[in-house]
This record gives structure tokens, C-alpha cells and sequence, in this order.
């Protein structure tokens, strides 16, 4: 069983930065892919990035260079570095840890609680 929580959600004006932070209750970064997925109100939930155990990353193409995914040395946290954010990045962020990347857009695997990210000046 794995536990995730993430933190860093806020309210930011246009054209701000913030980072998410996902912390395990056990390694996980490389054991697990790691996703970041966000869900506006309204809409379903969206894959926004993901880090393999073996390091590969990939983005949604609306956050590609402005978000960056990554991960610390101990294994237990995740990160996700907003910057340049727009309205349209409002949603609920929450962290996934799956066992295989076949399923990256599914249900499966370990959620956090969500932490909330507006844009808004």
C-alpha cells in the first residue's frame, strides 16, 4: 500500500510559478510511474505529466515548456514546477503512482487527495 499527499496548491495571478509537491509514504519514484494529472471543474480529468523509473518525462502539449516534472534523490517525493500559468491551468492536481505505463490514462494505481491550483488575478 502506498500513501500520497500532495501540497504547494495556491491561488496565483497570471504569469506565476508555483510547485506541487507529492510526498510518498514509501519510496515510490522509482519504483512506480509517477504521474501529475489535474481536473477542472467540469471537465474529466486530465493526464499532465508523468516521469518513468527510468527517467523518461512527458507532457501534455498544453503545459510543454512551462511545466516540469521530477523527483528527489530519496524516492519519496514527486515535484511538479509551474511556471508561466494561465486561467486554463485551474483545476485539482492530484499525484498517481501506477505499476505500468500502459494504463498512464487510467484509474489505477495510488491517488493523493488533491491540492488546488487557481489562476486568477
Amino acid at each position: 500500500q502506498v500513501q500520497l499527499a500532495e501540497s504547494g496548491g495556491g491561488l496565483v495571478q497570471p504569469g506565476g510559478s508555483l510547485r506541487l509537491s507529492c510526498a510518498g509514504s514509501r519510496s515510490v519514484s522509482t519504483r512506480y510511474v509517477m504521474g501529475w494529472y489535474r481536473q477542472a471543474p467540469g471537465k474529466q480529468r486530465e493526464l499532465v505529466a508523468y516521469i518513468t523509473p527510468g527517467g523518461i518525462t512527458n507532457y501534455v502539449d498544453s503545459v510543454k515548456g512551462r511545466f516540469t516534472i521530477s523527483r528527489d534523490n530519496t524516492e519519496t517525493t514527486l515535484y511538479l514546477q509551474m511556471n508561466n500559468l494561465e486561467p486554463e491551468d485551474t483545476a485539482i492536481y492530484y499525484c498517481n503512482a501506477k505499476a505500468t505505463l500502459s494504463d498512464i490514462r487510467g484509474n489505477s494505481g495510488y491517488w493523493g487527495q488533491g491540492t488546488q491550483v487557481t489562476v486568477s488575478s
